[in-house]
Order: structure tokens, then C-alpha cells, then sequence
């Protein structure tokens, strides 16, 4: 009998040899050398090739496998069948691409979302997202995020990232965000961005109480749900605040101010299928754009402050919470803006005793702030006095029209007679006004009428009897408030003394009431609360300083003002009233040459003179600065 034996076949390389990697990377290296560019599937494949398992019984043995087919040499050696494990697929994350940016995805898991969301809020500030091209049209819910999106690398600098901004946001009541990164309303980091520096920074500064939660964030944010023109608004007034604090986006504020705007006119053309409140919402945020941005001599403030009252005029009784507080808001920039232009309110004047101060929801009547409005602090009641004040301005124009119109004399008496009873009337309400206090908080002691410039150390403030004391923060909260609303009424009565009666500006009166004003905007400020609304009074007091003392309150108080709010109007007033104070000094310097005989030639001199001599009698000095430096100032 003949024993045959067969020649056992050449082992192939293990996949753990240097054989097996050496000729990985030479196949590798040639590709390269060639100039052909290895795809991802050749890649993976000669990895998968020195990857592949042994059979069960090398595995079972515990020896290395040439993994042979259709038999190992082992197997063939001990005459075992040889059997493979079929081989696993790699498991590669599906992704999923959006339909729409802006359509809502009803299937979206909240776990997987939060997941998402966790892992895109830490892009650190060395990476931007490019490719951000979407017409910006999207509601608050969108589809899954595109992991696709192209990442590119940017220098360090000292500005930081708009996703870090604010890293620990704010919960809405009325929303279930999911933070840190406001899912809700974008996929897109930037944007979230966005909705997190509006809730958490930019909505404090422009509200006076928010004890149970800030107003913009329960009654203005919902409406972002299902009106693209309100969260554009939102996103350019946000973007707009921090390109002024040197923080930039990749998508600017004007983009989203002209998506705010093509929808808010497709919004106006529904005519009555629209939401009242969703379109009032949307105007009112674009005049909070307007006037923290100031680009330039515009009246875009007026246009929008009529639409406002258009929408107003179609349902003229609000009862809910939302629209009280949008009318309430465009009360205030009504007569804001009419004092700023030298123009009448568009809307009446409210009948003393009918505004009653607008609570966040869910306030407790016994709070410490009940007779604190949102967006007027304790000047709820003196507001009605300051409507019918910006009102004399246009009664004074009309005056002086009919006595250049030589019209009929009765008629001037007439208008005169009206002019001269409101503003004595005016004098008189300014005269007899003080802020409500609440019935626990005493203010700090007076020093010779004024009150102190800097928060009291000591805590021994006696609270009426049966009254529990306020907390140290709410007490400095309610003086800076306090202190704000009699900034309002010494500036009033510098306006009426300076641009009504067109009194000098070394009237004892007005400089009293200048200084007055300046003290309690310094007193504001010192406090540390609430500054949304004293550019007003801090600017009318400011441009009749005349001392170096008075000088100096202005400027500490413009410079905290600056720093806390960070916008662009605080910026220009300032400006302003720098200006006007040149003016003004050269003006009285030249008076003082021309009372002395220094100034006695003819010709330019004469012309210098006169140009004093205007400057001195220009009660409102400030507006033609403004006109000069090309820009229009809203002191909201």
C-alpha cells in the first residue's frame, strides 16, 4: 500500500506580522507615489483584510490562524473542520438630513435631541461653522442637526466665542428648553446662541421687576413658536447687542433685521388672519433694534411706533397678559421717542390714575415690588404728567406759527391761552408728584435734600410695624428704582424750564433741577439696579452741566451706564452732551471777551459774536448738535 502525502500549501502572511503591515503600507505608498488617491473603501478594505478572525478552532486552541480558505493548515494538520465566523459589518452612525430647517420634526426623540445638543454647545472658540447659507425663515423647532457641517479653524483671539457667552441659561416657565443650548428653537449653535444671550443677559437690562420671572421670556418668547418674524427679530437684536460688545456671528444683525422685516410685511398682508400679538411683538422688538443700534439720521423708530398703533386701534381692549405688556412697552417709547424728536405722542394721554403697574405672571400681591411697573418703575403715575409734557412742544410750535401767520388775533389768544394753562398745570402736577413706596421699604437718610450717592453698609433700617424688613438685594433694587423715578421728574422740569420756557441755562432753576437729576442718576447707578430707562433723564440733565462737580456726576454716571447696558445709544448721547459742553463754553467764553472790549474789530468778529450769541439762546442746543454729527437719538 502506497501512503500519498500532499504538500502542504505556502502560509500566508499573519495578520500580525510585519509581512502583512509592510505590504498594507506599500500598497498604500505606491497609490501615492502614483498619484492616485485611495479611496475610503480600498482603505478599508486592506485594514479589514489583516483584521479578519481566525476560524473557531484556532480560536478554541488558542493559536494564531493563517486563516487558509477553504481550510486553515492547522485544521487540515489535525484533520478538523475549519469553520469561519461570519464577519461583523462596522456600525457607522446613520445620519439624517433635514427636509426643511425650519419645519418642525414631531418625531424627535428628547433623549437623542438633549444628546445632540450636550455635544455641539462645547465647540470651542478655535472652530466656526461655514456653509450657514439657510434664508432664515425657520420656526423654533427644526429637524435633526447636520453633523455634515463643514469645520474650519480660527485663530484665537481675545473676543470670546457667541456659543460660550452665557454658558448656564435661563429656564422659561412656559417653555421646556433644553439646555445649555436652547434646542428649541434652532439647531444651528449660533443661533441658540443667540436665544441664550437675549434670555439670560439682554432681557434683564431693559425690565425693572422680574421677582417671578422676566416678562420678555414669558410672553414674548412663546410667540417665537410659530412666528418666524418674532425670532428673527429676536436673533437681530441679540446679534446687534453683541457686535456692540465686539462679538461676532457668523450671520450679522442686519440679515436677520431684513428677514424680520419681508415677514413682518407678509404678516400685515393676512390683514385679519394674523396674530394680534405675534404682530405687535414683532414691531416692538424692531424698535428695540432701532434704537440700540442708531445707524444714522432715521425716523425708522416713528414708522414703526405708528404700525404699532395701527395693530392697537384694530383691538383696543387687551385683556391678556401679552398684549398688556406690548402696549405698555409702546407707551413708553411713544413718549420717549416724541421727547427725543421734539414731536407730539401719536397715542392720547392717559388720564391720571388709569395705569396700574404691569406684574411679571404669577406675582404675589404682597411683594416688596407690587407698585413697580415692568417697564416703568415707580414713574407708573408720573408717566401721564410726562405724556402731556412732550405734548407743549407742539402747542408751542402752534403758537408761534399763528404769529408769524398773522392770524386773527382771538385765535392766538386762543392757543395761547391753552398753552400757558397746560403748562402751569404741568408746573404745578411736576411740583406736587412723588413715588409710591411700598408700604416695608424706607429710603436712606437724606443728606442737606439730596439722597446718598452709594448704597448704605449698615442693615439697621426700621420697617414700619407688622411689616417683615427686605432683603439687603431687594432694598438696593428698590432704591435704584426709586432714585430713577425722581431722575424722571427733575429732568422734566429741566425740559420744561429749558425747552419750553426757553429759559437760560444759568437759571438758578435750571441748573438746581440739573443738578438734582444728575445726583439721583448717580444714586441709580450706585445702587447697582435697574438702568434700562435712565438714558432720558441722564442725557436732559447732563447737557445743562455747567460745573466741573455737576460735569463729573454726568460722566461717572454715563460711564456706569455704558458698562452695564452696552449700547450704542448711550454711546452717542454721550458724544452729544460732550459736544454741546464745547459749544456752550465757547459761546460764554466769547460773552465774557465781548464784556471785557477784548473783542472790538470788525468784520469775522462780529460774526463770532453773533454765533455766540445763538448758541447761548438755543435752548435746545443738543438737537442741532445732532443734526451736525448726522445721527437721530432714541433715549430709550
Amino acid at each position: 500500500m502506497l501512503l500519498y502525502t500532499r504538500r502542504a500549501p505556502p502560509k500566508e502572511p499573519k495578520r500580525r506580522s510585519r509581512a502583512g503591515k509592510s505590504e498594507i503600507f506599500h500598497h498604500s505608498w505606491l497609490a501615492f507615489r502614483c498619484g492616485a488617491r485611495l479611496s475610503i473603501d480600498d482603505r478599508t478594505a486592506d485594514f479589514d483584510l489583516a483584521r479578519r478572525p481566525g476560524c473557531a478552532f484556532c480560536k478554541e486552541k488558542k493559536k494564531k490562524c493563517d486563516e487558509g480558505r477553504p481550510q486553515c493548515a492547522r485544521c487540515v494538520e489535525h484533520g478538523t473542520e475549519c469553520v469561519y465566523e461570519a464577519v461583523k459589518p462596522r456600525q457607522r452612525k446613520k445620519r439624517e438630513t433635514p427636509a426643511n430647517d425650519g419645519a418642525a420634526n414631531p418625531d424627535l426623540e428628547p433623549a437623542a435631541l438633549e444628546r445632540r445638543l450636550s455635544e455641539a454647545s462645547y465647540l470651542s472658540s478655535d472652530f466656526v461653522a461655514e456653509g450657514d447659507d439657510s434664508d432664515g425663515e425657520e420656526g423654533s423647532q427644526s429637524g435633526p442637526m447636520d453633523l455634515s457641517m463643514v469645520v474650519r479653524s480660527k485663530s484665537r483671539s481675545r473676543i470670546p466665542s457667541l456659543a460660550m457667552i452665557s454658558p448656564c441659561p435661563a429656564r422659561s416657565p412656559l417653555l421646556d428648553f433644553y439646555p445649555p443650548s436652547f434646542g428649541e428653537f434652532s439647531d444651528r449653535p449660533n443661533r441658540r446662541a443667540l436665544v441664550d444671550h437675549f434670555c439670560n443677559v439682554l432681557s434683564h437690562l431693559i425690565v425693572f421687576r422680574e421677582e417671578t420671572g422676566n416678562p420678555f421670556q414669558q410672553l414674548v418668547l412663546p410667540l417665537t413658536q410659530k412666528c418666524s418674524p418674532v425670532m428673527n427679530a429676536v436673533y437681530a437684536l441679540a446679534s446687534a447687542h453683541l457686535e456692540y460688545r465686539g462679538v461676532e456671528n457668523t450671520e450679522k444683525s442686519i440679515y436677520f433685521h431684513n428677514q424680520a422685516i419681508q415677514g413682518l410685511g407678509r404678516l400685515i398682508e393676512q390683514n385679519n388672519k394674523v396674530n394680534r400679538n405675534e404682530l405687535l411683538a414683532a414691531i416692538m422688538l424692531l424698535v428695540y433694534y432701532e434704537v440700540l443700534v442708531q445707524k444714522g439720521h432715521s425716523n425708522i423708530v416713528a414708522g414703526h411706533l405708528k404700525g404699532a398703533l395701527t395693530v392697537m386701534l384694530a383691538n383696543p381692549e387687551p385683556t391678556d397678559p401679552t398684549s398688556v405688556f406690548l402696549e405698555r412697552a409702546f407707551r413708553f417709547y411713544d413718549v420717549i421717542a416724541a421727547l427725543s424728536n421734539g414731536t407730539a405722542p401719536l397715542s392720547a394721554a392717559p388720564s391720571p390714575g388709569c395705569l396700574q403697574p404691569v406684574s411679571p405672571l404669577g406675582c404675589p400681591d404682597a411683594s416688596p415690588l407690587s407698585d413697580v411697573d415692568t417697564l416703568l418703575g415707580m414713574a407708573t403715575t408720573l408717566w401721564p404728567i410726562i405724556h402731556r409734557l412732550a405734548d407743549l412742544s407742539t402747542l408751542k410750535r402752534e403758537v408761534e406759527l399763528a404769529v408769524r401767520a398773522n392770524a386773527p388775533p382771538s385765535k392766538i389768544a386762543v392757543l395761547r391761552t391753552e398753552f400757558e394753562a397746560t403748562m402751569n398745570a404741568i408746573e404745578t402736577a411736576l411740583t406736587q408728584w412723588q413715588p409710591h413706596l411700598p408700604p416695608n421699604f424706607v429710603p436712606d437718610e437724606e443728606e442737606a435734600g439730596f439722597p446718598t450717592l452709594a448704597p448704605a453698609t449698615n442693615n439697621e433700617h426700621a420697617a414700619p410695624e407688622g411689616t417683615e424688613p427686605i432683603a439687603t438685594s431687594e432694598r438696593a433694587r428698590l432704591h435704584s428704582i426709586f432714585h430713577n423715578a425722581l431722575a424722571y421728574r427733575h429732568a422734566a422740569f429741566v425740559y420744561l424750564y429749558r425747552t419750553i420756557y426757553t429759559y437760560p441755562r444759568s437759571d438758578d432753576s435750571v441748573q438746581r433741577h440739573a443738578r438734582d437729576g444728575l445726583r439721583h442718576c448717580v444714586a441709580t447707578v450706585a445702587y447697582e439696579g435697574p438702568m434700562g430707562a435712565l438714558l432720558w433723564p441722564l442725557f436732559v440733565t447732563a447737557c445743562e452741566a455747567m460745573s466741573p462737580e455737576d460735569r463729573e456726576l454726568a460722566a461717572r454716571a454715563f460711564d456706569a451706564l455704558r458698562r452695564r447696558q452696552g449700547m450704542m445709544n448711550i454711546e452717542r448721547a454721550w458724544e452729544i452732551v460732550q459736544e454741546v459742553w464745547r459749544r456752550a463754553d465757547w459761546a460764554d467764553v466769547v460773552a465774557r471777551l465781548g464784556e471785557a472790549g477784548v473783542l472790538q474789530r470788525p468784520g469775522n468778529v462780529q460774526q463770532t459774536k453773533e454765533a455766540a450769541r445763538s448758541v447761548a439762546r438755543d435752548a435746545d442746543l443738543w438737537r442741532k448738535v445732532s443734526r451736525d454729527l448726522g445721527v437721530s437719538i432714541v433715549f430709550g
